[in-house]
């Protein structure tokens, strides 16, 4: 029995010195790799890799297969140790990080490189013969109620909250796919799907707390890939809407920072003044320019420092890594202007010279043509300063602004009506490539067009007339199609309302023919012929346009190949008009008659026409 009793007590010392050991040895082991694996074959061949643990600094790397180590950077934090390892040459296989002290081994660490899909590197991107439909996920449809709410995650689903998550997720957006695609839409912008784990506000995506994980709430990474697929078998194009200039508060690394300077701090918070103008003006004060670019946007948005070449690489990498994992094909970048100037340039060129068809737009918000110029690849504005973007793209807020008002300046005045569009497009000289502009009458930020006019369709018919046949890529916030509304001084849940349909119970069903309204199928017939029209216009896409003085607040102008003409007649007035052939010959040239897209009617070119009043005419000539 003594015997026995000595025993038991050797087993028990023994097993709690295994249960300490095993408690030390997860401890001090990795608690996050990002990235979480990588591809080989990458133009770039130098990958660093983040490693995060307990002190784990304190121990010596090294790499199997005979791979070299370019570099072990530490910081002055021990929780981190960034690896930079050489990939040139090599191909798929896994490879065993050994993290070791004392010339003896602590724990070891799998990292995988995969194979990338075939000519990833030369993918198409969107473009103007393109039409980018614009969703908010949270708000569009919600198909599975099951990951509504997450006991890991801090908000739970309120949908009497105008500010708080309704349910929207990518399994709904799946579901709705066949509704978009019948907008004439061809590509699909989604407002950010990682996590966000704010505690109250995060439906918005925009304060991520993991750049590498899909929100649960949302759905997977997993499900992420199969909205990528489900939209490139309907031979559509996905979107990432990304965020290099903050992060959320929630964000994992915020409570222990890889180095101080990791964000901008002053010390701590100093919200930005946004005041974009102070990034390039010569008279501005080194102050002003300063809280502009590095302070924070909003108090619960901590400010990346991009001047700072870890944040600067870890971006690069992790929107490389989701280019490769979800197969994407292209980004919009959110407030693109306020980050640091060089640094977001040295990250838009990165990407693109990974992928040198890779379209990226940037929201750089200003109501001056010369100052968004600026901001774009190769411009001779920005060559003043001896700078530039290597974006691809930016938004067109001077048109959108000209959108909101115009309709309802229905006399010819000087600098009124109609003369605000034409005066838009005189600016077109100022942009390297005024055919890669994002072109659009409102967003998720902005007042919803439909309100702007009270739902007025001979408006709205208006505006998206010259949408789609004016330069640039033309996108289309979801509602406007059936006509939703909602003012932004209510709050930006007014602007950011339930798609009707997306819930089970809701009583109006927009996704369905049957379960539209008289006023939802008018919005959305005159929407889907007019963009399905466009996707095979190439007149519309990249043609040369030609567009005439407004008289009378009627505006005329041609877009053409040397193959095909789209005459496009808009009449703002009060008053029908009767449009005279002769003004415009320069471009009827021999044509003989003018085809309306949308009703096949056709009008004789060599005498008067009439022209309804606040309408517009689209018509291919023959």
């Amino acid at each position: 029995m003594m015997n026995l009793f000595i025993k038991s007590k050797k087993l028990l010392r023994i097993s709690l010195f295994l249960v300490c050991f095993l408690s030390i040895k997860c401890w001090s082991q990795i608690q996050k790799t990002e990235p979480p694996f990588w591809y080989a074959g990458m133009h770039n061949p130098e990958l660093q890799i983040l490693f995060y643990g307990k002190n784990i600094a304190e121990n010596e790397v090294s790499v199997s297969n005979g791979i070299p180590i370019k570099s072990i950077q530490k910081t002055e934090n021990p929780n981190y140790v960034f690896v930079t390892i050489d990939t040139k040459d090599l191909t798929s296989q896994e490879l065993l990080f050994t993290f070791f002290k004392n010339k003896k081994v602590v724990f070891t660490q799998k990292y995988a490189l995969k194979e990338r899909k075939a000519n990833s590197a030369s993918r198409k991107s969107y473009d103007a013969s393109d039409m980018i439909y614009l969703i908010m996920p949270d708000r569009f449809a919600n198909g599975n109620p099951k990951n509504d709410n997450q006991k890991a995650m801090l908000e739970k689903a309120d949908r009497d909250n105008p500010s708080g998550r309704h349910g929207g997720d990518i399994e709904g957006i799946i579901q709705n796919l066949d509704y978009i695609k019948e907008l004439g839409a061809t590509a699909l912008w989604a407002t950010p799907l990682c996590e966000d784990d704010d505690a109250q506000g995060s439906y918005h995506g925009y304060g991520q707390s993991d750049v590498y994980r899909i929100d649960p709430r949302y759905g997977t990474n997993e499900d992420y890939l199969k909205l990528s697929s489900e939209l490139h078998q309907r031979d559509m194009k996905l979107i990432m809407d990304y965020v290099t200039n903050h992060w959320g508060a929630a964000h994992w690394m915020m409570n222990d920072l890889p180095t101080y300077d990791w964000l901008h701090q002053f010390p701590g918070y100093a919200q930005t003044n946004y005041r974009m103008t102070t990034q390039f003006d010569t008279n501005a004060s080194k102050i002003d320019a300063k809280l502009c670019a590095d302070g924070w946007f909003v108090q619960s948005m901590p400010d990346l420092n991009q001047s700072n070449p870890l944040v600067l690489n870890y971006l690069i990498q992790n929107a490389i890594w989701w280019i490769e994992y979800a197969d994407l094909d292209g980004f919009r970048v959110d407030t693109y202007s306020y980050n640091d100037k060089k640094g977001i340039a040295k990250w838009t060129k990165a990407i693109t010279d990974e992928y040198p068809n890779f379209n990226i737009v940037g929201e750089v918000w200003m109501q001056d043509q010369a100052q968004m110029a600026y901001w774009q690849k190769d411009s001779k504005i920005g060559a003043i300063q001896n700078f530039n973007s290597h974006l691809p793209s930016v938004m067109d807020f001077t048109l959108m602004d000209a959108l909101a008002v115009v309709f309802n300046q229905n006399q010819s005045e000087w600098d009124k009506g109609l003369l605000r569009i034409y005066n838009n497009f005189t600016n077109d000289f100022l942009y390297p490539n005024s055919n890669n502009l994002l072109t659009f009458v409102e967003n998720h930020d902005t007042n919803r067009f439909n309100e702007v006019y009270q739902k007025d369709f001979k408006k709205y018919q208006m505006a998206m007339s010259i949408l789609a046949t004016v330069r640039g890529i033309p996108q289309l916030y979801y509602g406007s199609e059936i006509g939703m509304a909602g003012n932004k001084s209510e709050g930006d849940g007014a602007i950011r309302q339930d798609f009707p349909g997306g819930w089970q119970g809701d009583s109006n069903n927009a996704f369905s023919k049957t379960g539209r309204t008289v006023e939802q199928q008018q919005f959305f017939d005159f929407t889907s012929k007019l963009f399905q029209w466009r996707k095979s216009n190439d007149a519309v896409h990249f043609g040369k346009m030609t567009h005439y003085v407004p008289e009378n607040n009627v505006y005329v102008y041609f877009r053409f190949t040397d193959t095909k003409t789209v005459m496009v007649v808009v009449n703002n007035g009060l008053t029908s008009g009767k449009i005279n052939p002769k003004r415009f010959q320069e471009n009827i040239k021999n044509f003989k008659i003018g085809k309306d897209v949308l009703t096949g009617k056709q009008f004789e070119l060599s005498s008067f026409f009439e022209v309804e009043k606040q309408s517009a005419l689209i018509f291919e000539l023959q």
